[in-house]
């Protein structure tokens, strides 16, 4: 065999063995695989919610028309404001921003109607606040991809009767923690397309 033929050999050899690297031939012990855990994934989640920007979650709403209404005075100045909040009109379509799962569905004085969507690996939250009303159907534990259809915009809660608002929030979560903890985080930056939040 001259020096080709065994260069072409080497290749083959290689990318059968690369092959058969990537080829799963079954698990002894009644067929029982472990669960396989994506490092690289769960990292990426830690440091920020996705790689791109969050799908704005009102129907319609282009991204520039988004204010940063992070810490805006509420109340008299009694509490800042942890959120954004997106103007549109009464039963405009709210939409998940993230894929995830609906972990709670709540009504609370201030929020009104409301969902809390966790994300895959649990490391964040994503909250809904001010509904009309939750889609046909949504309920707690249904999982959800991006634009699924979670509620309407509306005015409930502590909004004010008119004020009609999404107020959206994000919050940074371990995954042992229940959907009410963990840190709240500017969503403005990815609704805006313009990274992290703070």
């Amino acid at each position: 065999m001259n020096r080709v033929g065994w260069i072409i050999l080497g290749i083959i050899v290689v990318v059968v063995g690369l092959f058969v690297s990537m080829t799963d031939f079954g698990v002894a012990g009644g067929g029982r695989v472990a669960p396989r855990f994506d490092p690289v994934a769960s990292v990426v989640e830690r440091v920020q919610p996705t790689v791109r920007a969050l799908t704005v979650p009102v129907a319609g709403v282009p991204r520039d028309a988004i204010g940063d209404s992070w810490g805006d005075a509420r109340e008299g100045g009694a509490r800042a404001h942890h959120g954004t909040d997106i103007m549109a009109p009464a039963g405009t379509p709210v939409v998940a921003a993230a894929a995830g799962t609906v972990e709670k569905l709540f009504q609370s004085e201030r929020g009104g109607t409301t969902v809390y969507v966790r994300s895959p690996a649990r490391r964040w939250t994503y909250y809904y606040a001010h509904l009309a009303g939750y889609a046909a159907g949504l309920h707690e534990g249904q999982a959800v991809k991006r634009g699924t259809l979670l509620g309407y915009v509306g005015d409930t809660g502590d909004a004010g009767a008119g004020n009609y608002h999404l107020h959206f929030g994000l919050t940074r979560t371990d995954p042992g923690e229940r959907w009410w903890q963990g840190q709240d985080i500017n969503p403005y930056p990815l609704l805006a397309g313009k990274g992290a939040g703070r």
